[in-house]
């Protein structure tokens, strides 16, 4: 057996009413990639959070050990002198400085106030060479786009040569090409003798990479083995403590006639000229239709719902029939007005305000909607909020915590909740379980499962392709801006809809 170079003992850690982490044991061994899983809220980044030194020795009961000595970390200084770096799925960058200056931020080569800077691009070069993002050292960060971005949080991450490193969520916002480059990065980390923890939401990652997996639930660690004596199922189960007959809710249901009819819609590139992300594309949406976008990244997917939306509008052509009849949607404001909801992508960008409460959140959409003359009627409004909070069970001490203070599963609820009050006739939903458990997701399988049933006609885009197969009862695809095909349910493989995602 390797020899162990992390061992974290009995952490308990303590909020006020809520123990987030009761007596947690884990143990890192030199050159391993250790899994860590759990349901957001389980208390996994809060026991990084232990690890890093963001919460100092005295706010937490327990021991940290780092290769045979105890340690005793008071800030994220120590924490990285210890030879630990946290790279996290929030990147936290110098947009107007160069890739090489971020990478080097506490670390600039030169005297004095000079910088090296043939040094420092050429020592970048070689890092970005080992992670295999092809970027230029002097590029403006502003310039790169999410995947790179986290690639070089990755490469920073490195740049201080640790011995143990901590990947929270990592590939969130990585194409499929970028995750094969991460997954080949960390098996050479590995036999480099690099130990690594791996957390993910994403369990085919997880099986691929990991050589132990942990489960940590509601603050505790349940279990520790070898990730090839993980079968997934058990997996899941020991993750959401009860057993999941079926994660993918589906009712047959009858579809009424069309209540979105979309015709021609053409949306410019942002950045090349003379070419359009969206090139002229028709369909339909049936009544209690659970309709599936499929297609790679970049075939525009999220582009047509945020035009039909009015998100985007310049240069922006389109037809748009709302159960028959041609409307007009310019702003978002106009779409709502029309019976759409949409629940974004970027949730903490525009899902929610996350400068206020739950209640603030839910009720957002539905203010003109609810009693009062001058003022709004705050009992109904309560009322109405609590009734879709507890519809989607959201899981908060009150109506009265900060959304931003939530889980991503529990933020994505109460987005959800948000348009469910406004009583939509078609919701839009774009990645709806990005970020999220696979507990949470199973609910909210069901949710749109039950709203289907009840009417809802729903535009699902997903890259999740299990997901978008299990879900959807039917299934366009999308590449280079244009419907490559549609798929019925028995039409529905993994192996079809890529076909389509690469025909041109």
């Amino acid at each position: 057996m390797a020899e162990v170079v992390l061992e974290m003992k009995n952490i308990t850690k303590e909020f006020p009413g809520v123990k987030a982490l009761n007596n947690v044991n884990i143990d890192l061994r030199k050159g391993e990639v250790l899994g860590i899983v759990g349901e957001n809220g389980a208390g996994k980044s809060t026991l990084m959070k232990v690890l890093s030194g963001t919460y100092s020795h005295d706010q937490y009961t327990g021991e940290i050990w780092v290769d045979g000595k105890k340690q005793q970390f008071n800030s994220v200084a120590d924490g990285r002198n210890a030879g630990i770096c946290m790279i996290y799925q929030e990147v936290s960058v110098m947009f107007d400085s160069s890739v090489a200056e971020n990478v080097f931020v506490n670390n600039l080569p030169g005297k004095g106030l000079f910088v090296d800077y043939p040094k420092l691009y050429g020592d970048t070069q070689v890092l970005l060479d080992r992670v295999g993002l092809a970027v230029n050292p002097k590029t403006i960060v502003r310039k790169l786009n999410a995947g790179q971005l986290q690639l070089m949080s990755i490469v920073r991450g490195i740049a201080a040569n640790p011995h143990i490193l901590v990947f929270d969520e990592p590939s969130t916002a990585l194409t499929d090409s970028e995750v094969d480059l991460l997954m080949d990065f960390l098996d050479r980390l590995r036999k480099d003798g690099v130990s690594c923890i791996y957390i993910s939401h994403k369990l085919e990652e997880i099986y691929r990479i990991c050589d132990r997996v942990t489960v940590i639930r509601d603050g505790q660690t349940i279990a520790t083995r070898d990730a090839e004596d993980w079968n997934e199922a058990d997996l899941i189960e020991n993750m959401i403590g009860r057993k999941v007959e079926n994660m993918y809710t589906k009712t047959p249901r009858e579809f009424g006639e069309p209540v979105l009819e979309v015709e021609d819609l053409v949306v410019p590139h942002p950045t090349i000229k003379n070419r359009n992300i969206v090139d002229y594309t028709s369909f339909k949406l049936r009544k209690g239709e659970i309709l599936g976008i499929g297609g790679l990244v970049g075939a525009g997917r999220s582009e047509t719902l945020e035009a039909i939306f009015g998100k985007t509008t310049e240069g922006v052509s389109k037809k748009v029939k709302i159960h028959g009849k041609e409307v007009t949607i310019n702003t978002p404001q106009d779409a709502i007005k029309a019976g759409i909801g949409f629940a974004t992508e970027e949730r903490k960008l525009t899902g929610f305000v996350d400068t206020m409460d739950i209640m603030y959140n839910i009720s957002l959409a539905s203010l003109d909607d609810i009693p009062g003359k001058l003022f709004v009627d705050t009992k109904a409004e309560t009322e109405e909020v609590v009734k879709h909070f507890e519809r989607l069970r959201v899981k908060a001490p009150s109506l009265h915590q900060m959304v931003v203070n939530l889980s991503g599963g529990n933020q994505q609820k109460v987005i959800l909740a948000k348009w469910l009050m406004k009583n939509p006739d078609i919701l839009f939903i774009d990645e709806p379980t990005k970020g999220i458990d696979v507990g949470t997701k199973s609910e909210f399988y069901k949710i749109l499962d039950e709203l289907a049933n009840e009417g809802v006609s729903i535009v699902m885009v997903s890259s999740d392709m299990p997901e978008l197969i299990s879900v959807s009862d039917r299934v366009i695809v999308m590449c280079e801006g244009k419907i490559t095909g549609e798929l019925d349910k028995g039409e529905l493989t993994q192996a079809n809809v890529m076909r389509l995602a690469i025909t041109k």
